[in-house]
Order: structure tokens, then C-alpha cells, then sequence
């Protein structure tokens, strides 16, 4: 699919701009466009791959013209550019709208403009029931998607989302927090510890990206199956596989955090396709001169349960343990990691 052909990755130099691109610069594509505003770690991508296939665009999706001319000749998008910490999003919201839903409605009318082919956007559980600042504005960039889907004719850019829940060991997740605790003898600190949270690794994230370039039809979202576990199971689970005794401090809530992450909802999963490791969520296509979507509407469904970490598959501490020590992060850290002092090592 990606002989000869050119790919833009919008936040390109974040932690899913490069697991896509590690996993693509060794194929037969023909060029990748790494786009963000970083020009330091733009230089430090370029300084470690070193490599003619990728090229540098700094620019920000929210300015129209930047992300406009970074496509000139771009085959597929991946849009990862998005502010994504929930208390940063809670405290400054209107950063979050500029960039999270403005910033995705100037990716996409750039790529319908510049003919590309597929565009495939990166959401969140958190926009499914969405009560934090960050959901809600990747709930809109869906909607966005859908919306500009709609109005695609054949031929036309083909308009795809990809939704995720925690990823593990990527910027801002809670497992480099608790590493780095656990190595320096400090206390871990979970908000709530039945907080459930759905466990996929960096490279669970580029199949899912993967399968919708290859798959997606016309306003598709896509899903992938994971296991989860409570974030208490979590935080043993590391201890144990570092052989630590670091307390645990609970510390509450934090801003717009959920008890546990839904990445389809009840309304979704009626509609839904399973498809193995993945549930495909179709696209509504009724427009607003369809009488069904105002005064008719559809025949009753039988209720059927949202996607959530709470009923997935969960995980033991055993069963984190063995997950987590399949990820090559943890292995490195296993490998450097030097015996504890005494100091604030105190069994939990």
C-alpha cells in the first residue's frame, strides 16, 4: 500500500508520530513528512535516523497555511498533533479547542484541498462520554471527520479514526511516572486505585493505524480490543517486576479523570462490526432532508453494554507482569536499573 507513496504525520516527533514512523521508514515508501512545531526534537529525530526518506516541516495545524503547504504532494495523514493532558486541557480549554478541534478542521480541509488520498485521525477514549475538556474537544474533532465524511463523493479523500485508550510508556501515561518514582525510592502515587485503564503497547497503536489506511471506508472508526487492569494491579505489578518495596501514596482524583476509559459506547456497539481484534464503527450517512433522522427515527435495538475497561478482559498482577515485560522499555529500564538504597524503601 505504501510503495512509492509520500505520508505526513501531523505531531510527528510525539510518541505515535514515532512509533508509525519506525515502523514505516523501513518499507518501500518513498518519503515521510515528520510536521510539528518542535523544532528541537525535530533535530533530534533527524540526528538519530539520519535517514533521506524522512523530511522536517515545522508548522503548527493551527496556522491553515503551514499544514497547507506540508501536503503538496502527500499520498496519506496521520494526524497525532493534539494537546492531550487532561488537567492542562481542563485549565486551558480554548488551548484545547484551537488546537484539538480548529487545528484538526484546518488538517482536514488541507488534505480534501490537496487531494489526499486517505486521512486518518487520532482520538481518544476520552471522547466517549466525554466530561474532561481534552474529551470533549477530541469528541468535536470526530465529529468534524464525520461530518466532512459525509460529503465526500466517490473518489474523494477518505476520511478515518482510530481511537485508544492508555498507551503504555507513552508521554504523559502513568507508567514512566511510576518507573521513575520506583528508581528513585520515591513513594507511587495513584489517584484511585480501582481506576481501570486499558493497556496497549506503542506497537498495539500502529497496527490499529495500519489496518484503518488499509481498511477504512468513507467516516469509519476504529477500535482495538485490549486487556486492562486496575491502576492498584498496575503500580504491584511494577514493583514487583523491579523487585521494589516503594509505599503507595493515594493522592485522589485528579482534574476530569474517569473511573475507568470507555472506547465504544452503548449506541456505537449496537452498530458495530466486530472484526476480530477490532471493532469497526460504521459511518452514519443520514443527512438532514433524511425524515428518519428528525420525526421517524430507527426501530427500537436491543441494549447492548459500552466498551469499557471495567468489562474487558482484566488482568492480574501476574497477567501486567507478563504483559509488561514483553514491552522493550521495560527491558531496558530491567537492564540499567541498579539495586535500591534504603531510602524511602519502605514495604507497602
Amino acid at each position: 500500500m505504501f510503495e512509492n507513496k509520500t505520508i505526513l504525520i501531523t505531531g510527528g516527533t510525539g510518541s505515535f508520530g514515532n512509533a508509525v514512523m519506525n515502523r514505516l521508514v523501513t518499507s518501500d515508501i518513498k518519503e515521510i513528512r515528520i510536521f510539528s512545531r518542535d523544532e528541537k526534537k525535530q533535530e533530534d529525530m533527524r540526528l538519530a535516523y539520519n535517514n533521506p526518506k524522512i523530511k522536517f516541516y515545522i508548522g503548527d495545524v493551527r496556522n491553515y497555511s503551514s499544514i497547507f503547504g506540508a501536503m503538496k504532494g502527500v499520498n496519506y495523514i496521520f494526524h497525532a498533533a493534539a494537546l492531550k493532558q487532561v488537567p492542562s486541557c481542563e485549565f486551558y480549554p480554548m488551548e484545547a479547542v484551537q488546537t484539538n478541534i480548529l487545528g484538526a478542521e484546518n488538517v482536514l480541509n488541507a488534505a480534501i484541498a490537496n487531494n489526499v488520498e486517505r486521512v486518518i485521525v487520532l482520538s481518544t477514549d476520552k471522547a466517549v462520554y466525554p466530561i474532561n475538556a481534552m474529551g470533549l474537544s477530541k469528541a468535536m474533532m470526530e465529529k468534524l471527520m464525520l461530518a466532512k465524511a459525509r460529503m465526500q463523493q466517490e473518489g474523494d479523500t477518505i476520511l478515518c479514526a482510530t481511537r485508544y485508550g492508555n498507551v503504555m510508556g507513552s508521554r504523559g501515561s502513568v507508567i514512566p511516572l511510576f518507573l521513575k518514582q520506583i528508581k528513585e525510592g520515591k513513594p507511587l502515587t495513584i489517584t484511585e486505585p480501582t481506576m481501570t485503564r486499558f493497556l496497549m503497547s506503542l506497537e498495539d497503536s500502529v497496527d490499529l493505524v495500519l489496518h484503518a489506511f488499509l481498511h477504512g471506508r468513507q467516516g469509519d472508526i476504529f477500535v482495538q480490543k485490549a486487556p486492562a487492569a486496575t491502576i492498584a494491579v498496575l503500580a504491584q505489578a511494577l514493583k514487583e517486576l523491579f523487585e521494589r518495596k516503594n509505599v503507595i501514596h493515594f493522592i485522589g482524583t485528579r482534574h476530569g479523570e474517569k473511573l475507568y476509559e470507555s472506547l465504544v459506547s452503548s449506541e456505537e456497539m449496537a452498530k458495530a462490526d466486530d472484526i476480530g481484534e477490532f471493532y469497526r464503527i460504521p459511518l452514519d450517512n443520514r443527512d438532514l432532508n433524511y425524515a428518519k433522522f428528525f420525526v421517524i427515527g430507527e426501530k427500537s435495538r436491543v441494549s447492548v453494554e459500552d466498551y469499557t475497561s471495567h468489562n474487558t478482559v482484566r488482568l492480574d498482577v501476574e497477567g501486567v507482569k507478563n504483559l509488561l515485560s514483553k514491552l522493550d522499555f521495560i527491558q531496558e529500564q530491567l537492564n540499567i536499573t541498579t539495586k535500591p538504597t534504603e531510602a524511602g524503601m519502605v514495604a507497602a
